[in-house]
């Protein structure tokens, strides 16, 4: 059974962007979404992956499978109507981890939003200070949520 261990903060500024090593425009929508469990379809260039992951903050479970690229098209086209976005991910290494740092697309324009995934939820972490408020256990910026929101997340 797989977790994934993950810490978020909004990010300030643009003083990420020197250290961004790849860069990468994301697709996703969400099947299904209740009682904290969401099931995810996602799009990055050719690849294709549908998620499950299970209610939590900090420490989820977390389920990944690869899927034919034609097959998770039609699953956004036809069964994520208003609970999809668009983001592009940069990724920016750090103290031998690597930060994500989404650039969110459309309604939600103007959202960054940095994750971190952690081998373990007590793993040391120096927050770079770009990093601004944590937001790992604020449910209204889970992108689950984000994918049915018309506007980013106040305050």
């Amino acid at each position: 059974m797989a977790f994934e261990i993950e810490r978020r903060f909004l990010v300030q500024g643009e003083a990420w962007r020197t250290d961004v090593t790849t860069t990468r425009h994301l697709r996703q929508g969400y099947l299904a979404r209740e009682d904290g469990v969401s099931v995810r379809v996602r799009v990055a260039g050719d690849a294709a992956r549908l998620t499950i992951k299970g209610p939590g903050g900090l420490v989820r479970r977390e389920f990944e499978y690869d899927i034919p690229a034609r097959d998770a098209e039609d699953m956004l086209a036809l069964l994520c109507a208003g609970r999809s976005l668009r983001k592009t991910r940069h990724e920016v290494p750090l103290d031998g981890l690597v930060w994500e740092v989404d650039v969110f697309e459309g309604a939600l324009a103007g959202l960054v939003v940095a994750e971190v995934e952690l081998p373990a939820a007590d793993h040391p972490l120096r927050v770079p200070a770009w990093a601004g408020r944590e937001i790992t256990a604020d449910p209204r910026y889970a992108n689950a949520a984000l994918a049915s929101a018309t506007a980013p997340p106040r305050g």
